[in-house]
């Protein structure tokens, strides 16, 4: 059994900042690519921003210059820091792991339950 659990999300300021974390616990052998992706009300997943294994990052272009993604192998857990956060910025943030859980490096994409960030005008 894996499980991915986020946390950090909450209300917020326009112009503030907020960190969420995500971390893998369970059969994990090995994690090769994390991400965030979030879902606003009445719109479709969107990815947020993605980081591999070796530290390698892509951003949606909305998110660019203000998130930052980041990740330590060493405790399975990836971040995400949000600055200058806008009111489009609310949605149900959910965490994107994937794992292989012994060496035969079978990967499964696991999801968290999601953690919510709500910025006010």
């Amino acid at each position: 059994q894996v499980q991915v659990v986020e946390s950090g999300g909450g209300l917020v300021q326009t112009g503030g900042s907020l960190r969420l974390s995500c971390a893998a616990s369970g059969s994990i052998f090995r994690i090769n690519d994390m991400g965030w992706y979030r879902q606003a009300p009445g719109k479709q997943r969107e990815l947020v921003a993605r980081i591999t294994r070796g530290g390698s990052t892509n951003y949606a272009d909305s998110v660019k210059g203000r998130f930052t993604i980041s990740r330590d192998n060493g405790r399975n857990t990836v971040y995400l820091q949000m600055n200058s956060l806008k009111p489009e910025d609310t949605a149900l943030y959910y965490c994107n792991a994937e794992i292989a859980s012994d060496s035969r490096f079978y990967y499964t994409y696991y999801w968290g339950q999601g953690t919510q960030v709500t910025v006010s005008s």
